[in-house]
């Protein structure tokens, strides 16, 4: 702006400095030191004439929020009514209110119109309407806060007065006269999604009567702007907090193993008992662990799966409570596949590709090839829901040609202390060839593997080849070179003969493995033994040790892999956020 101009009524006057050369001549040139005073008479009502105005004091009239991200409500931020991405970016931050205070009867809070605990409040953000003015203001004057439509539909405004939000567009809001602060308390309904990108605008205005055949006029209004966390996934590199795991009438031994696993690295172990799986022993499977975060408060979220086995109240009854939040989405009009299953859901660790950073990483989602007519898709709703995210920009793999059809099949990520401080782990059919090749050439050609003579394996191109694939996407969507990534070798079978066979591994899949920290717990592959020694145990922990990564091998044969899963299926890790903020991403 360069110039500004000033309308008053008569009784309402001011003084420009420096001294304007005319003061009927407008617009004034706006410079640095422009000061504005404006002044106002002081008009009463006299006994015979009652039609005088009365002047009041001018009100200060402000709605803040905590614009500049500091976790403090500031006072009338210039920022306060945009939002704006990155490190030097503003707006208010807006967390979904998914978790629940109660722990009997589980109701989501934003289910909930009332508050039951003051703990409630510290899943919304705060808004605090500032005044300073007169007494009262004057008569038929009224301060009223408003939405839109869309914005009541994601959020409830709430303080112990008046409530805005899904049954009411707007309302008044009481004017409590002096200089004065009221709270509220701003509660996010929902997570962005395809008909939501998360921003929500709150308007604050001053109105004054203009008769009675006419609408009350604004004569002042102000705004704010919050954006809604996204639900944000959580790589392998990331701490673990917590590792859970299904007890079935037939994994005691696999239970064991896990439960020594995680004594060993110091995590916490929660076990799904049979009362509550009924035999379903995919955890990986049915939900996904991520969270949602603000500058004032952060807590766990887990992703429903819409796949909803007999596991599916484990994450509503068991995990949902105060401070850990539960989201889930439901197929419409869509046939709910294996691809819908959460083992088809993956994210990279940090990566930067072609100069533009993924401090969060990438989600990961497997889908029928890109070409096909016909095949099996991970449902809309789910992929609608993860794209609107944002800050994990997915990636889609072609996973349609396993029986199962899961990324974590074929791929995983493991920590590294050097280069990009991960390697992507692929299942490598070729690799499990040299390995036998190797084994056969050196006079172990009859050595039992997986009770199978090793002469009996084959390696069939069109699954090498669907890796290949999925491996270059991956290293053109991750930036990746070859350097930073490790074939395992793994080889698959047809496991019905039909015009578009689909694979299963032959023996236990050894990438689908549960990662905790630099311990590693890998399904054991059985294969022949060397001088006392599985060899393909022995290759992979040639592949791994070398990162500083322990490799623990764990028999999964029986109850797992010969249901067509492995270790990572039948596990799940919650882990620590991310300490990079999603707010500051560029975008």
């Amino acid at each position: 702006s360069k110039f500004f101009s000033i309308k008053c009524s008569p009784n309402v006057h001011y003084k420009i400095t420096p001294q304007a050369k005319d003061r009927n001549a407008v617009p004034y040139p706006l410079t640095p030191n422009s000061v504005l005073i404006v002044t106002m008479d002081a008009v009463s009502k006299t006994a015979n004439d009652s039609k005088v105005p009365t002047a009041h004091p001018i009100t200060f009239i402000s709605l803040d929020v905590d614009a500049d991200r500091d976790g403090v409500v500031e006072k009338n931020n210039p920022n306060k009514g945009s939002w704006k991405w990155g490190p030097n970016g503003y707006g208010a931050i807006l967390l979904v209110n998914c978790d629940s205070e109660s722990t009997y009867k589980k109701t989501l809070d934003s289910e909930v119109d009332e508050i039951s605990k003051v703990s409630d409040l510290q899943d919304m953000s705060k808004m605090i309407l500032r005044t300073n003015g007169p007494a009262e203001l004057p008569e038929g004057y009224k301060l009223t806060m408003h939405i839109s439509q869309t914005t009541s539909e994601n959020l409830f405004l709430k303080d112990y007065i008046m409530v805005v939000g899904t049954d009411m567009l707007t309302q008044k809001v009481p004017y409590l006269g002096g200089k004065t602060e009221l709270e509220f308390f701003v509660e996010g309904l929902h997570f962005p999604d395809k008909d939501f990108d998360g921003l929500i605008t709150i308007n604050l205005s001053l109105l004054e009567p203009c008769g009675k055949d006419f609408p009350e006029t604004p004569v002042f209004t102000d705004k704010v702007v919050f954006h809604v966390s996204p639900w944000i996934m959580t790589p392998n590199t990331l701490k673990p907090v917590e590792v859970y795991v299904c007890s079935t009438n037939d994994n005691y031994s696999f239970l064991k193993s896990i439960k020594n696993l995680v004594e060993k690295c110091g995590y916490k172990l929660k076990i799904c008992h049979e009362y509550m799986n009924r035999g379903d022993r995919w955890m990986q499977d049915e939900l996904e662990f991520g969270y949602i975060d603000s500058p004032h408060h952060q807590f766990p979220v887990v992703l429903d799966s819409p796949r909803d086995g007999d596991l599916q109240d484990f994450p509503y009854e068991s995990i949902l409570g105060p401070d850990f939040g539960y989201v889930t989405r439901h197929a419409l009009n869509e046939e709910v596949s294996s691809l819908d299953s959460f083992g088809n859901l993956e994210v990279s660790p940090p990566v930067t590709v072609n100069g533009k950073s993924y401090p969060l990483g990438r989600i990961i989602i497997g889908v029928a090839f890109p070409t096909a007519t016909r095949g099996r898709n991970m449902t809309q709703v789910v992929q609608d829901f993860l794209w609107a995210q944002k800050v994990q920009e997915p990636i889609a793999l072609y996973s349609d040609w396993l029986v199962v059809g899961h990324v974590d099949e074929f791929m995983t990520f493991v920590p590294a202390p050097d280069r990009k401080k991960f390697r992507l782990l692929l299942a490598s059919p070729d690799a499990g060839y040299k390995v036998f090749k190797s084994l056969q050439n050196n006079g172990h050609g009859k050595a039992e593997c997986f009770r199978v003579n090793t002469h009996q394996f084959s390696v069939s191109k069109k699954f090498t080849n669907c890796i290949d694939w999925n491996r270059d996407v991956l290293k053109k969507e991750l930036g990746l070179d070859d350097e930073d990534i490790i074939d395992l070798p793994i080889l698959f079978k047809v496991l019905e003969e039909k015009t578009d066979p689909r694979a299963v591994a032959y023996y236990p899949d050894m990438v689908n493995m549960i990662v905790l920290g630099d311990q590693l717990g890998i399904p054991k592959p059985f294969g022949p033994k060397v001088n006392g020694r599985c060899a393909l145990e022995t290759e992979v922990c040639s592949l791994l040790e070398p990162l500083g990564l322990k490799c623990t091998f764990i028999d999964d044969l029986a109850p797992y892999h010969k249901l067509l899963g492995e270790v990572h299926c039948g596990s799940n890790v919650l882990r620590e956020p991310s300490p990079f903020k999603w707010w500051n991403l560029e975008l």
